[in-house]
């Protein structure tokens, strides 16, 4: 069950800071703060892909969306292999 728990806080992080960093780019904040900058190293390379496949509509960035969606995919599969081994 350790198992278990540990990949499903992984992909609760994740998420939190993908919402974050949808947070932040509606606010006026220094990209140079440790803080806000490890938060885009770290989601950057998930949000990318998607940027990548997604146009953007009307000014708006729809990649937090379905990235979002794509963890909790992700997630559920993983998290229900793993049931199934323990």
């Amino acid at each position: 069950m350790l198992i278990y728990d540990i990949v499903d806080i992984i992909f609760d992080v994740m998420m939190f800071l993908i919402l974050v960093r949808v947070v932040l780019s509606f606010i006026r904040h220094d990209p140079y703060q440790p803080l806000f900058r490890y938060v885009y190293e770290i989601t950057e390379p998930i949000l990318a892909p998607f940027r990548r496949l997604l146009p953007f509509a009307g000014g708006l960035d729809f990649s937090p969306l379905i990235a979002w969606m794509a963890l909790m995919l992700v997630r559920n599969i993983i998290l229900g292999i793993i049931s199934a081994l323990i």
